[in-house]
């Protein structure tokens, strides 16, 4: 199995399922994890030198953070249900805690804090949604966290692709901190199918070969992008979801589209 591939399985005592640090991932920024909480479940932890993004990917939980109690959020049971997500997010040297009300599916995004900035909630109403594409390349994108909301270094997106569409394709990278033409960015895509037995395919690649890794996608799975291309593909009858994570030298997200696949952007 391929190393940039995290398997779902069975939540530990904590509820822990998925744990990305930039040590175990081998990079300097992006971390990740997933917990799924029963209710009741309480997750407690310090951001100390990290920013991070908390997403109720599904379920209703009592959030506090820096010191402020945003009370009960979370309006949909999973990610598949047609809804905008609640986050709050965390600066660097605060303190935060997580109370599921119900079954919670919760999502710890992370990456290097700094600056001034207030711990807020970040409602559906603040949540850009978009369709990018067309025909089997469509795609629906709620952006959480993106370049022109406050943050330190964190970028966080949901893509809802529907079955039988590609997605990140044509097939581009952020792996060269070369503004304004590219950015370097990590990145890691969490991955949710519906119905839950379907699968997808991501391909992570440079054009020199180095890095070719193609990963057989299950519900619940994580991949991680440390450099190259990266597009995935669903198969008919399955949507697939993902949350992504993003973080690098600078928070700018500009890619470069593989040459051999730009004249599809121009058809």
């Amino acid at each position: 199995m391929s190393e940039l591939l995290l398997r779902n399985h069975a939540p530990g005592g904590d509820g822990l399922i998925h744990r990305v640090t930039p040590e175990s991932a081998g990079w300097g920024h992006v971390g990740f994890e997933l917990f799924r909480l029963r209710p009741g479940q309480r997750l407690e932890a310090a951001t100390g030198e990290r920013e991070v993004c908390l997403v109720l990917v599904g379920g209703r939980a009592s959030v506090t953070a820096g010191g402020e109690s945003f009370g009960e959020i979370g309006e949909r049971a999973g990610p598949f249900e047609n809804k905008k997500p609640y986050s709050v997010y965390v600066p660097w040297h605060r303190e935060y805690a997580v109370e599921a009300v119900t079954d919670l599916e919760l999502a710890v995004c992370s990456a290097p804090g700094g600056g001034d900035l207030p711990a807020r909630l970040i409602g559906p109403e603040e949540v850009t949604y978009t369709v990018r594409g067309k025909g089997t390349n469509t795609r629906h994108v709620y952006d959480i966290l993106p370049e022109s909301a406050p943050a330190h270094a964190l970028l966080v997106v949901e893509v809802i692709t529907p079955g039988g569409c590609w997605s990140s394709y044509p097939s581009h990278k952020h792996d060269t901190d070369n503004l304004p033409e590219e950015s370097l960015l990590e990145e890691t895509y969490y991955h949710r199918l519906n119905p839950p037995q379907g699968f997808a395919f991501q391909r992570v690649y440079t054009e020199d070969g180095t890095l070719d890794e193609t990963m057989c996608v299950q519900d619940g799975d994580v991949v991680m992008v440390p450099k190259g291309y990266h597009p995935c593909g669903t198969a008919h009858g399955y949507d697939l979801y993902y949350l992504n994570v993003m973080a690098g030298p600078k928070r700018v997200w500009k890619f470069n589209t593989e040459k051999v696949h730009r004249w599809l952007l121009e058809a």
